[in-house]
């Protein structure tokens, strides 16, 4: 217990396990589904990981399966969840700012402005305001809209807005919709709204805090946060005109649409594909072409310290310019008038390789214990877990407990492991006091 107490980076995985563990529980009661029986324990946890790692992937039919009760608690699993990633993030960062010299402890605090040695609790509680009142927001908005033009009750329209809401800041994709946001997919008052809570809740607290507070001059801003902003516009941008491209024709997507449908519902579902997870056009009829970009686009996912998953916008650009540098026989990686240490490239490319073979591990174990799954169907769903995305091509229903298994670890691990894999690196730093001869193989 004392090494856990040295070093409480290590309870972040203990502590979501137990959340998970409780939340699987709870679900397990029989007031939490419609029929009032007692949801399978596969079932309850697979739900309740997901809940938990704001992931969104679901093996059952969420609002005809889970009662209003079982509904309740997903939402309040998904905020805990979306609240302990952004709470647990912020700990790490003030954890290892205090852990490193002091050398070290300027740069980190150059990066993540007074926050890198800030007072713990103004944090926090910055943390918390920001996401209620973004929560708040998209709610307002969104009631609005189902009330006024869509005949919903008030109080199911608020209901369908502050869940809709609360998943989407914390980019976790749970729907009380059959289809997802289908219908919904050519409204810019619900898609919009939803598809800019998800963008800036996948920013994260680093970058969404100093953007604001120096955005008359974004040129002063840390690197990390220029490739946070700068890299999730591109990749908006890059993915909608890409999907545009790929999906214009495909009548059962939004080549039905007229040009202002096809350009919300494309942006939409982009922006929610990235981390958010929500269907805006139905996943499982898109053109082979755009599983690879969604793919691409989940395993990248969204900003550090964030609800987002996958490798991180700012890890992909980094390792990008590393290239470009390599390509250019570069001396030095530089980004914006400043040098990359070399420590943070190799970080940069050790966390995107590990990444890689535990998606292509977890693809090997889903498709040997599925029969009849395609490999692009596998990847797709493993990587959606393991970048705690939530999109689905529709599989997940006819897997087998080992199937839904390998599923809800990786959601486990997509979820915990960059935070405890990334804080253990910044944490493990040594030094020599000698250096061997210098030796360059080939490469390539």
């Amino acid at each position: 217990m004392r090494r856990f107490l040295r070093h409480p980076v290590r309870l972040v995985p203990l502590v979501f396990l137990v959340a998970i563990l409780i939340g699987t529980g709870l679900l397990m009661l029989r007031p939490m589904t419609i029929e009032y029986q007692h949801a399978p324990f596969m079932t309850a946890l697979f739900t309740a990981t997901s809940a938990i790692s704001v992931t969104g992937l679901t093996v059952t039919d969420t609002p005809n399966y889970w009662s209003g009760s079982g509904l309740v608690l997903i939402t309040v699993l998904t905020q805990l969840g979306g609240l302990g990633i952004l709470t647990g993030a912020a700990l790490v960062i003030l954890t290892v700012s205090r852990r490193l010299g002091l050398h070290n402890r300027l740069l980190l605090q150059a990066e993540t402005a007074e926050y890198g040695l800030g007072d713990v609790r103004r944090l926090l509680l910055r943390i918390a305001t920001t996401v209620f009142a973004c929560e708040l927001a998209m709610t307002v908005i969104v009631t609005g809209r189902l009330w006024l033009a869509y005949d919903q009750p008030l109080s199911e329209a608020l209901w369908s807005g502050a869940f809709h809401s609360i998943q989407a800041f914390n980019n976790c994709g749970f729907s009380l919709y059959r289809d997802g946001l289908l219908a919904f997919s050519r409204d810019p008052w619900v898609s919009l709204p939803l598809a800019l809570g998800a963008i800036i809740g996948g920013l994260g607290f680093p970058a969404m805090f100093e953007a604001i507070r120096e955005w008359r001059q974004p040129a002063r801003w840390a690197v990390a946060t220029k490739l946070t902003i700068w890299g999730s516009a591109a990749l908006v941008a890059f993915g909608a005109v890409a999907f545009l491209a790929a999906e214009w024709a495909n009548p059962w997507t939004v080549g039905q649409y007229d040009v202002p449908g096809k350009v919300v519902a494309a942006f939409a579902q982009i922006a929610l594909a990235r981390t958010g997870g929500f269907e805006v056009v139905p996943t499982e009829v898109l053109r082979e072409e755009s599983y690879p970009l969604l793919t691409g686009l989940m395993f990248i996912g969204g900003g550090s310290a964030s609800t987002a998953g996958g490798i991180k916008v700012s890890t992909f650009f980094l390792l990008a310019f590393v290239i470009w540098a390599e390509v250019r026989g570069e001396p030095d990686v530089t980004v914006g008038h400043r040098r990359i240490a070399t420590a943070s490239q190799r970080q940069a490319l050790t966390v995107a390789l590990l990444s890689v073979a535990i998606v292509a591990a977890g693809t090997a174990a889903l498709i040997a214990m599925t029969d009849k799954l395609p490999f692009y169907a596998a990847l797709f769903e493993v990587t959606s877990a393991f970048s705690t995305t939530g999109l689905s091509v529709g599989v997940l229903p006819s897997l087998s407990d080992g199937g839904q298994l390998v599923l809800t670890v990786l959601m486990y691990v997509g979820r915990v492991g960059p935070l405890t894999f990334g804080s253990a690196i910044a944490l493990n730093t040594r030094r020599r006091l000698y250096r061997y001869p210098e030796e360059q193989p080939i490469v390539g």
